[in-house]
């Protein structure tokens, strides 16, 4: 019986390691798990890459409508007059330097034109302006303006 007794302690201890084998993570598992994540992980980055561009056009639109708005008021505040057509210049706004282009219109009162401020930061090449902004300007009183 002695001799017996043996071979079930060996089976009991085969049996015993393998229970603590199948408790851990086989390679396969591992490597899908990994895969899992690497995927997780570049959805992260692109919405966050997505945002932090996102955040950059906001700010520079926000301070190109800042430039237009300072134009269209420097004409409105000076009580500028100017002739029907266009004008230019640029402008340092957020440690950023802009280029502007104003058009003015005739409306159908006499006394009345209207000015179109365009925006762009000044190394664009972008056929549409970052912000365009318009107001209107009264023909100042006899002996004032342009």
């Amino acid at each position: 019986m002695h001799h017996s007794a043996q071979p079930y302690r060996k089976n009991h201890r085969a049996c015993r390691g393998a229970r603590i084998a199948a408790s851990g993570f086989t390679l396969l598992e591992v490597l899908v798990a990994l895969g899992v994540l690497a995927l997780t992980m570049g959805a992260v980055i692109k919405a966050v890459g997505g945002y932090t561009a996102n955040q950059s056009y906001l700010r520079d639109r926000t301070l190109a409508v800042w430039v237009a708005r300072n134009v269209l008021v420097e004409q409105q505040v000076a009580n500028a007059w100017p002739g029907v057509g266009e004008f230019k210049g640029t402008a340092d706004m957020g440690k950023q330097e802009w280029r502007w282009l104003a058009r003015v219109t005739q409306t159908e009162e006499a006394e009345l034109r209207r000015l179109d401020v365009e925006v762009q930061a000044i190394d664009s090449d972008a056929e549409q302006p970052l912000a365009i902004l318009s107001g209107f300007l009264w023909q100042p009183a006899a002996g004032g303006g342009n």
